[in-house]
């Protein structure tokens, strides 16, 4: 049986999903890709809002609510990268 994810590793997966979709996804699609239920992606996405690490917008085209991933998020999405290089180097 797979291991449960940690919070680190989750955070990844929301700001990875964004990242996948150029930088901007509907909740629907981010809570689908991000294996969550609905509360826990609002935790996780409420805490994401405070950090600056993601924010809220709306589609200009279509006026939907869309998660944005910000610079901030970015670059814990590069860091946590060489982080985990740098312990799979290790078989870690």
């Amino acid at each position: 049986m797979a291991e449960r994810r940690n919070k680190l590793e989750i955070i990844y997966d929301i700001l990875k999903s964004i990242q996948d979709k150029r930088g901007m996804i509907k909740p629907t699609h981010l809570l689908y890709k991000s294996n969550l239920s609905h509360d826990g992606m609002k935790r996780y996405i409420d805490e994401l809002k405070a950090s600056n690490m993601l924010a809220e917008t709306e589609d200009p085209k279509t006026g939907n609510k869309m998660f944005v991933l910000t610079e901030k998020g970015c670059k814990f999405l590069e860091e946590y990268n060489k982080v985990r290089a740098f312990t799979d180097s290790f078989g870690l």
